[in-house]
């Protein structure tokens, strides 16, 4: 097979079928077939005479049957991608070739068409982040009361568990969640609005009725599924909405960035590792290695996502009037992208929790390594209940710290505080209340109340809601 043109990695290595059908050659101008069918059945519905049923049922014969050749022929010769369909369609519905396309003009199917593939992405994306939040609240779950070591800085701090961390995660997600959900409650269709949103070719076609006209915008809408319509517009769609858009298909890269930069970090302290499969080769050179692949996967066609959000931004705010059409080749790449890359990250990102491993083993050692110095305020506070002095138990813990620091920094050896303090016998604490101190439990606070909480409160609904979208989604990787 020959390969000396360009593939584009997101179809070819990355994306799911049914993102790559909603954008389509097929979805794209069989949708405009439907819209044109739509537009002839609402007309005569509203009273225009000159549209048949005859008509409108050759329509309907040759809806499914796009004679894409054709059209490729009247393009060359008419430099026009709408035209070109309208008389490739007339080719196939000869009798119905007069009423194609009546009254409107090439962004009543261009613009609503998109508005269509916008509005089925977002459900396809939808599907994915319902079983994704679900996966990652069955891991908060499973793992709330697991403790490690929390960071700030980077540096370790105070304890929390497992699964309140991937509640930090999810709480992202949830975020994310609610945006997607309100573009999609709120998407607006473009409708019958004419050349410049005037709608000035259908004041002819019906006598002036501004009601029926009206009445037309409404039933194509409907029709078209949508319940939401745009009450103007110039020629196009307000383009603020492809910017909406590009910013939430951005918001979800980020949080999925959020995830892999955590993952990324844990997989090298060994406490969480991404599925590595068995023949799965980490490096060419070094056999021995474990790279988390998948979290770099999603971490790259996350940045492309985020620099694709800019475009909305351009786009909208550069055009001029009713229309420029220099948002055209623009949205061509940055839509479909935006949409083919984010359903890849939320599959890679479902591999990664179908298959990640947890080590509590090192999880406890890392703990292990920090805690003493973590409990010293305790031992502190069990001296002075003691009886003790709390300032001279200070200076003996701070003197004992000090010691162990050199040991663990300079030398490379584990903390031993508490064994100091057993052993220096100064503070009067017995070396059994000493090993109790140390329980990893005790320094979690309530992140496991917290889990419980937040699953209950927040997540839950949205799972019992949406449980029709829960399935086993492939997550298999291509490549």
């Amino acid at each position: 097979m020959k390969k000396d043109v360009y593939d584009n990695p997101l179809i070819e290595r990355y994306s799911s079928k049914e993102m790559l059908r909603n954008f389509s050659p097929e979805k794209k101008f069989g949708t405009w077939r439907k819209l044109w069918v739509i537009l002839a059945e609402c007309e005569k519905e509203l009273g225009l005479d000159i549209i048949s049923d005859a008509q409108i049922q050759e329509l309907k014969k040759f809806e499914d049957n796009i004679n894409f050749e054709t059209a490729k022929e009247y393009e060359k010769k008419l430099r026009h991608d709408v035209m070109s369909h309208v008389h490739a369609y007339g080719d196939q519905a000869v009798n119905a070739r007069a009423i194609i396309h009546l009254g409107a003009t090439s962004a009543f199917v261009g613009d609503n068409t998109d508005l269509i593939q916008i509005k089925d992405g977002l459900e396809i994306i939808k599907e994915k982040m319902v079983n994704l939040i679900k996966s990652m609240k069955d891991f908060a779950y499973d793992y709330r009361e697991l403790p490690t070591l929390g960071f700030t800085h980077f540096q370790a701090a105070q304890l929390t568990t497992v699964g309140k961390r991937a509640t930090l995660w999810l709480q992202s997600l949830l975020l994310d969640f609610e945006e997607l959900e309100f573009r999609i409650e709120n998407l607006r269709f473009r409708g019958v609005k004419g050349t410049t949103g005037t709608q000035a070719s259908f004041k002819e076609l019906f006598n002036g009725d501004f009601d029926t006209v009206r009445e037309l915008d409404k039933m194509v809408t409907k029709k078209a599924g949508f319940k939401k319509l745009q009450g103007v517009t110039g020629q196009t769609y307000d383009r603020k909405i492809d910017s909406h858009i590009l910013e939430l298909l951005s918001n979800i890269a980020q949080s999925a960035h959020k995830f892999t930069n955590d993952m990324r970090l844990l997989q090298h302290l060994k406490e969480l590792e991404e599925p590595f499969e068995k023949n799965q080769i980490g490096s060419s050179a070094m056999a021995y290695k474990r790279n988390p692949m998948r979290s770099e996967r999603i971490s790259s066609l996350a940045k492309f996502v985020m620099s694709l959000s800019m475009n909305g931004a351009l786009v909208y705010s550069t055009q001029w009037f009713e229309r420029t059409l220099d948002d055209s080749a623009n949205k061509r790449l940055s839509i479909p992208q935006a949409f083919l890359a984010v359903d890849a990250i939320l599959i890679i990102w479902l591999n990664i929790l179908d298959g990640i491993v947890v080590y509590p083993k090192v999880i406890e050692a890392n703990i292990m390594k920090e805690l003493p110095f973590m409990a010293s305020e305790n031992i502190i506070m069990e001296a002075v209940k003691n009886g003790q002095d709390r300032q001279e138990v200070h200076e003996i813990v701070r003197e004992l710290s000090m010691e162990t620091t050199k040991r663990v920094k300079l030398e490379g050896l584990s903390n031993d505080l508490i064994e100091r303090i057993k052993k220096d016998g100064r503070i009067k604490v017995s070396p059994e209340k000493l090993d109790n101190i140390l329980e990893p439990g005790k320094f979690t606070g309530f992140a496991d109340k917290q889990t419980e909480a937040f699953i209950n409160e927040e997540v839950e609904p949205i799972l019992v809601r949406y449980n029709h979208l829960i399935k086993k989604i492939d997550s298999d990787l291509k490549v």
